[in-house]
């Protein structure tokens, strides 16, 4: 119960951050670049505030029984060691820029059947490699949600530039190692902070191909990109680090394919995009998929 709870959370702050990046990148408020920055650095600053008031409360905190003092000792120390790491850092880095700048160079469908494809490649790929194994019942599931998505993102797909593709992919491939990372954390919070911290580091370089582009940011496009580092990119995160520790490699990878989908009906929601019969169609798929794959534990196929 503890798992869905986090992943839904996780998956609903990641199409929020979707429909957050759709708004300013598409609509030109603000550049990949200077979006970036602000997606980080805002992200950082929120989850810095966070672990500083948590970290307080945590060596305040006593028990009355001396057992329990020790172990909470214990405790304490490992959660305040977990402090993330480098290559968390980079693939956080390389996923944020690489997806901001091809967002703007290819079409909503295009871009998340190469993000997506990416994504499952990896996180499967790095299940299987772990001895991860699928039944039969969960492959077919697979398929499904694979089919239903696609059938999802096809009519809006062209044929997108090599240069863009390629960047969406090592975006895609990115974010799945920055995911699969978060199954060795001992505590969400402070690694996904400490992660948004180091991240800093490449903002010298950022502002330097953002200079050029200062004079087209609008308010709209700050807004937009703080509102997507300090919560559903920072606090997302964190949930969704939760989620990992839960979830086997496979079904972090699969759940994914809701993410379109959430992301969809926040649009006919919140900026009026029609509701179709192919919507609904690729919905029931996809989500009786996923929920088949996650809930079958039937023994492996091979």
């Amino acid at each position: 119960m503890k798992a869905t709870f986090y992943t839904i959370l996780a998956l609903i702050a990641f199409a929020a951050n979707s429909l957050l990046c759709r708004m300013a990148l598409a609509e030109g408020y603000i550049d990949p670049w200077s979006f970036t920055i602000l997606r980080l650095v805002s992200g950082a600053l929120c989850l810095g505030v966070i672990m500083t008031i948590h970290a307080k409360r945590l060596s305040s905190h006593h028990l009355s029984k001396a057992d329990n003092k020790a172990a909470i000792s214990d405790y304490q120390i490992a959660v305040l060691q977990d402090k993330g790491s480098w290559l968390s850092s980079i693939s956080l880095v390389i996923y944020a820029l690489c997806f901001s700048l091809a967002y703007v160079s290819l079409d909503t469908g295009t871009g998340a059947l190469i993000l997506f494809a990416a994504v499952q490649f990896t996180m499967i790929g790095w299940g299987i490699y772990q001895k991860e194994r699928l039944s039969l019942v969960q492959w077919l599931a697979l398929g499904a949600a694979l089919v239903g998505f696609i059938y999802l993102m096809l009519p809006s797909a062209t044929v997108p530039s090599l240069a863009s593709a390629i960047i969406m992919a090592i975006s895609g491939i990115a974010w799945g190692i920055y995911s699969i990372r978060g199954k060795a954390c001992i505590s969400p919070l402070r690694a996904t902070g400490f992660n948004f911290i180091r991240s800093l580091v490449a903002t010298p370089l950022l502002l330097i191909m953002a200079i050029s582009y200062f004079e087209v940011i609008s308010l709209q496009g700050i807004v937009l990109a703080t509102i997507s580092g300090a919560i559903t990119s920072g606090l997302g995160y964190c949930l969704w680090y939760v989620a990992m520790t839960l979830l086997k490699s496979s079904q972090a990878a699969v759940v994914q394919f809701c993410v379109p989908v959430l992301a969809a009906i926040a649009g006919v929601l919140f900026l009026s995009e029609p509701l179709t019969l192919r919507f609904i169609i690729a919905t029931v798929v996809i989500l009786g998929a996923v929920l088949v794959f996650v809930l079958n534990k039937n023994q492996p196929a091979f």
